[in-house]
């Protein structure tokens, strides 16, 4: 890294104290003294790079060293006279990054590029070089990296550093790990900064590079960014999280104990196990003793077993809640539902023979791989394969979360880096996802279009308004419903892990969202889009129908065609009730926040599309569209006075809480001939509820005696078109 070279003339650089916070990777001074040895091969092998290949090998016995020896002693010759802040030869630092890579798995390419990835950077060793000397997979790589090397990490620079980092990095995962390696390394030797620098790097890697690893699944790397992240910005804190571990370690483990009985109920059982005592990290246990206020010696670490095949896992579970007390709650099974970071493992916990509680991990050993090292253990994702080549500019990863492809998709439609670091760093924050499962929305008239279903992911404390535009992207503008777990739900209804989710669409694409759905919208792919269409041209007040209510501006029987009857005053939809507007070659439809039927006396607003949108005259719209200075269009009834047409219509029926409500309700419904389109009912407040209607009358003059209906149903003290709904709302208190 750039900023860790240094002039060997500049005795202050040269000569700084050390006064280092780090935790040091195994071999780390072997790499430093053997740099100091220079170049010279010994069996094949640089010096410095004997620790690395060994580590390499144990995980790719094949690999194939000779690159890796042609790397080192390109970047040795380069780097040769450079020195870092701390003094040390600034090669040190490139075979620091290339050990973390190779002990998470790192395949050889990815090693070859981290050991050249400040080449181009500080020494005058080109792209071209990198490429004719190694390929165009590792000079792609080393440019990433390059890249990334050359973004301003301001302050003031971070909305629009962090925009080029994602379209830097966005197309390769492995830029990203040879970054995360080489920021792991920067912090073990940050003590050679001033007190200031250590703290504005460390805010950095707390806001975006941590949570970055954990996205990536890079554990390894991430307890130990946070741990060095806590020691700089909390070290009152960390020092007594630490006194703690030290208090503890002169005591007996209990989960020592717990793990040998453990052993023994595995090997009774059959069961081929690897039984560990797994210690948590300085800020895992920083956050336990927070929640709980006191420490155990049992929350000093879990028990890790290791099996090997998925089978087992459950095997062991079943030994474990078989011969130990088991803490229900604790359960939890990422092998049947991995999380977005690839991770998968049984979370369970048992309480050992004096009641210790001994949380308890169990998954296969390729699992506690992918676990460690994220996408560094699948190797490289861009292999040669039978398939087609991917299109110039793209790379076909199957390792890229779902996730990455939103950001890099944020980052191309959102001009505003101030709106896109906000985004980033709210998507980054969520740090607990659940899982909703969607089903395929009924083929009726007021189902529209639905995405197949399956299982989709949400951060936590998402709603349904989230896991529309999750499922149906900017489609989502014409969800009006939803229902979960099979009962009817607002669209702000907050979702739970393994709800069941049925989304319900308009058919007209014309309707959109309102600014209220901005409140309930946690994921930023939602807020993005809703905030995109509320920008755009459209009619104030505007907004889509909530389950009870039918969608805005919608067409009575479908979207206007060109086939439209049309007069010398405007067009109808053909079968709708006969409104009529003074504003030639215009569509009419009739607005689903008031749905005004014959005899209402109506106004028209022009919007988006040419189409007249008609309100009755009291709806609050008319009154907000009227102080934006919009001009009204006049509208008629067709036939006015005739009430004979279909037509559709929302009530509110005002109620004490009762038993059976409901049901009397819709059988009053039902015997005025009227169809429930959709239904919803609001919590009980004070002993009394509402309950919304949207209806579909076959005869506009039967409104009254439906209305008439429903309020001599026992309970009922009043019946309200929607619109009117609204204003008394408004007036109480």
């Amino acid at each position: 890294m750039s900023a860790e070279a240094t002039n060997p003339g500049n005795p202050g650089a040269a000569g700084r104290k050390r006064g280092r916070r780090r935790l040091e990777l195994r071999g780390l001074r072997r790499i430093g003294r053997a740099a100091l040895l220079g170049p010279a091969p010994r069996d094949g092998l640089p010096h410095a790079l004997e620790h690395v290949a060994k580590v390499h090998r144990g995980h790719h016995p094949d690999a194939d060293l000779d690159t890796l020896a042609k790397a080192y002693l390109l970047a040795e010759s380069s780097h040769r006279g450079q020195l870092r802040k701390s003094g040390e030869p600034y090669i040190t630092h490139p075979l620091a990054v290339t050990l973390i890579l190779a002990e998470l798995g790192a395949e050889t390419t990815t090693l070859t590029a981290s050991l050249l990835h400040d080449t181009v950077e500080d020494t005058e060793v080109t792209l071209d070089q990198v490429r004719d000397l190694f390929g165009a997979e590792v000079c792609y790589l080393v440019d990433g990296v390059t890249k990334l090397e050359k973004v301003d990490y301001g302050a003031a620079a971070e909305p629009e550093t962090f925009r080029k980092m994602l379209v830097a990095t966005g197309n390769d995962v492995r830029v990203m790990s040879i970054k995360l390696a080489d920021r792991l390394h920067n912090m073990r030797t940050l003590g050679v900064m001033r007190p200031e620098k250590q703290a504005r790097i460390a805010k950095v890697t707390r806001d975006v590079l941590i949570p970055l690893a954990e996205r990536l699944g890079v554990q390894a790397l991430k307890a130990e960014l946070e741990d060095l992240v806590f020691a700089i910005l909390h070290p009152e804190e960390y020092a007594t999280t630490r006194s703690l571990v030290m208090e503890y370690a002169a005591r007996p483990d209990p989960l020592a104990a717990i793990a040998q009985r453990v052993r023994t109920v595995l090997d009774e059982a059959g069961i081929d196990a690897e039984v560990l005592v797994r210690p948590r990290h300085f800020v895992s246990l920083h956050r336990v003793r927070l929640a709980r206020r006191e420490l155990t010696g049992a929350d000093l670490g879990r028990l890790l077993v290791l099996v090997t095949e998925d089978a087992d896992c459950y095997a062991v579970l079943g030994e474990l809640h078989t011969c130990f007390t088991p803490v229900i709650s604790e359960f939890k099974d990422f092998i049947a539902a991995p999380k977005f970071n690839l991770y998968q493992s049984l979370h369970t916990a048992v309480a050992g023979p004096s009641g210790e509680i001994a949380e308890t991990l169990i998954r296969t050993h390729q699992m506690h791989r992918v676990a460690e090292a994220g996408v560094i253990a699948l190797g490289n994702p861009y292999a040669p394969t039978d398939g087609a080549d991917a299109p110039e500019g793209e790379r076909a990863d199957p390792t890229r979360p779902g996730w990455l492809s939103r950001l890099l998709e944020w980052q191309r439609t959102t001009p505003d880096p101030d709106t896109f670091w906000t985004s980033l760093r709210d998507d980054l924050a969520q740090d607990r996802e659940i899982t909703v499962f969607c089903a395929d929305a009924p083929s009726d008239g007021t189902g529209g279009p639905s995405a197949a279903g399956g299982a989709i992911g949400l951060p936590a404390g998402a709603s349904c308004v989230d896991a529309a535009y999750e499922r149906h992207g900017e489609a989502a503008h014409c969800c009006i419903g939803a229902r979960v777990n099979g009962r009817l739900a607002t669209l702000a209804t907050v979702l739970h892990d393994g709800d069941s989710l049925q989304l319900l669409m308009a058919p007209d694409s014309a309707a959109g969202p309102s600014p209220e759905w901005l409140d309930h919208a946690r994921t930023p792919a939602a807020r993005l889009a809703i905030a995109r269409w509320l920008a755009g041209p459209r009619e104030p007040g505007a907004r889509p129908a909530s389950p009870g209510e039918a969608p805005a501006e919608t067409p009575l029987t479908g979207r206007p065609t060109a086939d439209h009857h049309r007069s010398g005053a405007g067009s109808v939809t053909p079968g709708s009730v006969l409104a009529v507007a003074d504003l030639p070659g215009a569509a009419v439809r009739l607005a689903g926040c008031c749905t005004p039927v014959p005899p209402d006396t109506v106004t028209g607003f022009a919007v988006r599309g040419g189409t007249v949108t008609v309100h009755r005259a009291l709806c609050p719209v008319v009154a907000r569209m009227a102080a934006t200075g919009r001009q009204p269009v006049g509208v008629r009834w067709r036939g006015a006075g005739q009430g004979g047409h279909g037509c559709r219509v929302t009530l509110l029926a005002e109620a004490f809480s009762r038993p059976h409500l409901l049901a009397d309700l819709t059988e009053a419904i039902a015997s005025q001939g009227a169809a429930v389109v959709s239904a919803a009912v609001e919590p009980p407040h004070e002993q009394r509820v509402r309950h919304t209607y949207t209806l579909h009358l076959p005869n506009a003059s039967g409104l009254p005696s439906l209305m008439r209906a429903m309020r001599q149903v026992p309970g009922v003290f009043d019946v309200l078109r929607a619109g009117r709904a609204r204003q008394a709302a408004a007036m109480r208190p």
